[in-house]
């Protein structure tokens, strides 16, 4: 049974179409990377898994278990989405840390206030594992360290290790280097690569092309809010099907 279900998903900003019949699966251990062109529906679908933005449309199943199903209203209450969003882990461009706390405050808060919720760990274990993720992103000594102390890429591997701090299912990325210099790129993209080697199951919004026929298990190219092409990613990159693919490919080898 594959981890996710993505069946028919639409939505709409008034008039406008931004996500038109978008399905797909996603097996356990396994990352599909989704590339295309600015304002193609790639950020809108993403927001829409993690149940940032409603869908119009359509269904979201994770391990058979239907979170969204527009058909029916039981699946879209307002104080289940926040347990929906645990299944989802989301790192976005702009890394979204709080100035005010240090790299492993970052990590650990999502946690903490879950277990005064639920219970079940202590502050110190929480902890211990918030440290564990920094030193898995290459952050053991950044720790104490606030945001304005770390360059670009170190902040964008704290928000990683954030996302990774609550074992989701999937793990999110949307566009993860965009906001970063070409020298901290590589440093980023290094993390997602091992996590890939980890069998993480992702989902990476992404430009960088190399990296995602690379690391992909799928490759889904996606434009005007529709998926064009999906497959094997040396197929979909290398080898494209589809005129509109091919476009982009060449239009993005030009610049």
């Amino acid at each position: 049974m594959s981890i996710l279900e993505v069946k028919h998903i639409e939505k709409h900003f008034g008039a406008t179409q931004v996500l038109n019949d978008i399905s797909f699966t996603l097996e356990e251990g396994q990352a599909i990377s989704i590339i295309g062109s600015s304002g193609s529906g790639k950020t809108t679908l993403l927001r829409c898994l993690n149940f940032l933005e409603k869908p119009d449309g359509g269904s979201i199943s994770v391990r058979g278990e239907t979170l969204f199903d527009a058909a029916d209203p039981k699946t879209q209450l307002e104080n289940e989405i926040r347990k929906k969003r645990l299944h989802f882990g989301l790192v976005f461009q702009n890394f979204n840390l709080f100035p005010q706390y240090t790299a492993l405050q970052n990590v650990t808060l999502a946690r903490e206030l879950l277990s005064k919720e639920r219970g079940g760990e202590t502050k110190e274990e929480i902890e211990a594992a918030g440290r564990e993720l920094l030193a898995q992103m290459g952050l053991a000594d950044r720790a104490g360290h606030y945001p304005h102390q770390l360059s670009g890429g170190q902040q964008q591997r704290v928000a990683i290790a954030r996302a990774l701090a609550l074992h989701p299912d999937i793990l999110c990325f949307d566009e993860p280097t965009s906001a970063l210099d070409p020298e901290l790129t590589g440093e980023v993209l290094r993390v997602i690569r091992n996590l890939a080697e980890q069998k993480t199951t992702m989902i990476i919004v992404t430009h960088e092309m190399a990296f995602a026929r690379d690391v992909a298990d799928q490759v889904i190219f996606m434009d005007g809010g529709v998926i064009v092409e999906q497959g094997d990613p040396h197929q979909v990159i290398d080898h494209p099907r589809e005129e509109r693919t091919r476009q982009f490919l060449s239009h993005y080898a030009e610049n």
